[in-house]
């Protein structure tokens, strides 16, 4: 089936997926992890455990009180070698538990498959295993798969449009993996009694249009939609638009308008968690970049530091000038490679000081390109002037909270002016008067 719809704005962007007929190849145990207590929207989570204890893998090591949070558990069996603050390459500072590796991989004694007659025991299995958004996003599953009770859900929609360049681990997931996308779906399906589901695929990607459209041809309750390949397709809001018609007002969630969106690998690892219980301590990392000596999906634990992940892939055949976690358009440039990988690294992107170039930023022209490009309707070039000034109220007036922070504005620039940069520094300011009692 092809997408009828198409959301305004975003813009053509090189594919280079390089990696999308690397299968997927299981990284080795390395000698120690570093698990950040946050890997994911909301409140942190506080450690369960203290240096000298000994842990075991699918332990859990984290955990919060707080509903929109999301427990951490243990990828390796191995002994606490410290619990002490780290710094995120977003400038703050998040505690963090070191485990020295016994090489082992003893299990944890209280893993066992989970057992749910009905959907409020569902969700307290899926918070129990960790699952967060796996695109990418982070958003804890157990409150993305609990709309309001007057929110009535019909339709799921299966996120595999993948529009980033370079990232292919979403690919790989259908490709090796696709009964169990559809096992998923259809526990989600039974669970919260959804009639409808609707598998975004990008039209650059035809085996897994073909591929899950194979899996899923037994039920016509599943519809494979053919999306057009145009950044940011797989945007939450834009990908709701292109497969049902539906616009989700500013402010609101996908809920209010009866649809949940997940990824393609999280309802993957939900058929999975279900019949094994073992909790998300895994994740598939594209490697990739001009840097890279050999490109590849690689099954990493999560807390493996990415210098190791990149010595997995054969180090660097050109020293690297820039190392991004996630995407070229949305990824966060590391300023270390100790960084672990988190439950979201969908990427890992190594460029070489040609590709990782900036260029020199000049005057915005007034051309309109980024008003045209932005898929939100908001004015990029007022947002950033009132960000620089600290124009709080100005910055409300334009909605900059609304930003998707999707880099369509700044990638179209003939300015070259760092808008997406600009607009998050102006929600920051927005969040301390926030804070503080202000506009």
């Amino acid at each position: 089936m092809f997408a009828r719809n198409f959301f305004k704005g975003g813009t053509k962007v090189p594919h280079f997926k390089n990696t999308a007929e690397c299968e997927t190849v299981k990284m080795g145990v390395p000698e120690k992890v570093v698990i950040p207590m946050l890997q994911h929207v909301g409140a942190p989570c506080e450690p369960c455990v203290k240096k000298g204890d000994t842990v075991r893998v699918g332990q859990v090591i984290g955990n919060s009180d707080k509903y929109i949070s999301s427990p951490i558990h243990s990828s390796v069996s191995g002994t606490v070698n410290d619990v002490a603050p780290m710094l995120f390459a977003g400038g703050i500072y998040v505690t963090a538990v070191e485990i020295k590796t016994d090489g082992k991989q003893e299990i944890y004694e209280g893993i066992k498959p989970p057992s749910f007659s009905n959907s409020k025991e569902f969700i307290s299995a899926i918070r129990e295993s960790g699952l967060v958004g796996l695109g990418g996003a982070g958003f804890p599953a157990h409150v993305k798969l609990s709309p309001p009770p007057d929110k009535k859900i019909d339709t799921l929609i299966i996120n595999a449009a993948e529009c980033e360049p370079y990232i292919t681990s979403d690919y790989r997931e259908i490709i090796e993996n696709s009964w169990n996308v559809v096992s998923g779906i259809n526990i989600i399906m039974e669970i919260l009694g959804i009639e409808n589901v609707l598998i975004g695929i990008e039209d650059n990607k035809p085996e897994a249009i073909k591929e899950m459209t194979r899996v899923a041809a037994t039920d016509d309750r599943i519809n494979v939609i053919k999306l057009k390949s145009r950044y940011p397709q797989g945007a939450e809001k834009m990908l709701i638009y292109a497969t049902t018609g539906r616009k989700v007002p500013p402010g609101k969630l996908p809920a209010d308008v009866g649809v949940i969106v997940m990824n393609v690998n999280s309802v993957s690892f939900i058929s999975e968690y279900i019949k094994t219980g073992m909790p998300l301590i895994k994740k598939r990392v594209t490697v990739d970049g001009p840097s890279v000596k050999r490109p590849g999906n690689v099954e990493v634990l999560i807390g493996t530091p990415i210098s190791e992940v990149f010595s997995f892939c054969g180090g660097f055949g050109i020293v690297p000038k820039k190392i991004l976690m996630g995407g070229p358009m949305m990824g966060i440039a590391q300023y270390t490679l100790d960084t672990p990988v988190l439950k979201h690294t969908n990427a890992l992107l190594a460029f070489d000081e040609t590709t990782a170039v900036l260029p020199k930023e000049q005057a915005c022209i007034r051309c309109g390109r980024c008003v045209r490009a932005c898929p939100m309707n908001l004015l990029p070039l007022y947002l950033n002037n009132n960000s620089i000034r600290g124009n709080i109220e100005e910055l409300n007036r334009y909605h900059v909270m609304d930003c998707i922070e999707c880099g369509s504005c700044a990638y179209v620039c003939p300015a070259k002016i760092n808008l997406v940069q600009s607009i998050r520094l102006g929600k920051a300011q927005v969040r301390q008067a926030a804070a503080k009692g202000g506009n």
